[in-house]
């Protein structure tokens, strides 16, 4: 049997109904005793390895540090059996605290998320204008002697070209084509041109007559620029709530305690010393962080 639920934040205040990380859930049914913790999204999951057959009672007890524990009693059977989901709502202790110890506690406030990424930049820095030649006879039976004209009639020859951009260079919106000579009897290879790139290569057959081919190009200069950005968090009770895109890099928060501009960089431990925080990552294409940070005691927004 499995159970699948998620832990809240009992409130009056819908928009307070916040999911709640880290609470430690205890499922037992007779001598068996099975513990999950509650990952960022409020979620657990509790499997037990025997069966637990119709009737039988499971005891589902919720704790977490400030609020009131949460005890469940679950009849097995059709319920279970349906694999509907349990929400355990959780009330908060006493939040209501002496005058002298609401003065006492530091505000947090004007609190600005900062982070930055990186981003491909390019610049045109130039153009490319040449020539190249494909030179050949008219008339001149092919007999299977490769290259020919596309219907195996007359002996061709290829005229080509390479060009290399640099290094951090590429080509884009390449073009060739016929400008003088049999230009009716010529035919051009754009396969190693047309997605452009660093080094192209262009290519040609002329079967009547020498052709001359022009290649035009455009030079662009390609580059990873870090750019800075800020963002506001949203604040529900004692938790702000923000996301970063996945190419983010270097998130801090910024924020005034009792009046006074700090930055706090979250690093890897996502250490702030005036909130707890969890990091998780969606399941969409986008791959966006969320970031959730509960207020810790002696503190308010």
């Amino acid at each position: 049997m499995r159970i699948q639920g998620a832990v809240i934040r009992k409130d009056a205040d819908p928009p307070r109904q916040l999911p709640i990380s880290g609470a430690m859930i205890t499922a037992t049914t007779g001598n068996t005793r099975i513990t999950a913790q509650s990952d960022g999204t409020g979620y657990f999951k509790i499997s037990f390895p025997a069966v637990v057959w119709p009737g039988q009672t499971v005891k589902v007890h919720v704790a977490h540090a400030g609020y009131e524990p949460v005890d469940l009693s679950l009849q097995a059977g059709i319920r279970l059996a349906s694999k509907e989901l349990l929400i355990a709502a959780m009330k908060p202790l006493s939040e209501q605290l002496s005058e002298p110890t609401q003065r006492a506690r530091e505000v947090v406030s004007n609190i600005r998320v900062r982070y930055s990424f990186n981003s491909e930049s390019d610049v045109n820095i130039g153009s490319e204008v040449t020539t190249f030649l494909a030179e050949s006879k008219a008339n001149v039976p092919c007999d299977h002697q490769s290259p020919c004209s596309p219907d195996g009639a007359w002996k061709a020859s290829t005229g080509s070209l390479s060009l290399d951009a640099g290094s951090g260079n590429e080509f884009r919106d390449v073009r060739v084509s016929c400008i003088a000579g049999p230009c009716p009897f010529t035919k051009i290879n754009d396969s190693g041109f047309i997605n452009g790139g660093r080094q192209i290569t262009a290519s040609a057959i002329s079967w009547s007559g020498t052709a001359t081919f022009l290649l035009e190009a455009e030079v662009y200069q390609v580059s990873i620029a870090s750019k800075v950005r800020e963002a506001y968090p949203v604040i529900f009770g004692q938790v702000l709530n923000f996301t970063v895109p996945p190419t983010n890099e270097g998130v801090s928060i910024e924020a005034e305690i009792n009046g006074t501009p700090m930055v706090f960089p979250l690093g890897p431990e996502l250490y702030l010393s005036w909130a707890t925080c969890t990091a998780r990552t969606g399941r969409q294409s986008e791959q966006a962080t969320a970031y959730r940070c509960e207020l810790k005691p002696g503190y308010r927004f």
